[in-house]
């Protein structure tokens, strides 16, 4: 459904550090953004995926990068103990707890999820989905 996804930052270093510890675990990998004039930015793969694409920019019109009030990314892991590594990871890297792994049955049988927020404030989701099949 999607191409891309992109968030900003204030510090693309900082950023990429903490969008590497915690999409690792999910099995996302980064790869090399080809210079195009833009802004610049990390991106993150599925290792057999072209796309979709997840990106982490400094804002192009140079304003400092803000969250979206109500935005959110949800991350798919395969495991509920994916779902703690990549949370354990981010918040050693200064993400910022937004709710604790654990069960959410409220939203589907076998739902398990953890939410955090990044440096810069964009809120995440890291979630295992126990009712639906596997993305990749």
């Amino acid at each position: 459904m999607f191409s891309h996804v992109t968030v900003g930052c204030t510090d693309l270093d900082s950023a990429a550090a903490f969008y590497d510890a915690v999409l690792a675990p999910l099995g996302l990998i980064r790869r090399v953004v080809i210079p195009d004039g833009g802004p610049a930015s990390a991106c993150w793969v599925h290792p057999t995926h072209t796309l979709p694409r997840f990106y982490v920019y400094l804002p192009r019109n140079g304003l400092v990068a803000t969250p979206g009030n109500g935005s959110m990314l949800a991350f798919h892991a395969q495991t509920p103990d994916i779902v703690r590594a990549a949370y354990a990871a981010g918040m050693l890297k200064g993400g910022t707890d937004e709710g604790a792994p654990g069960e959410r049955p409220w939203y589907g049988e076998g739902y398990y999820g953890a939410y955090l927020r990044d440096p810069d404030g964009n809120k995440l989701h890291i979630v295992h989905r126990g009712d639906l099949e596997p993305v990749w």
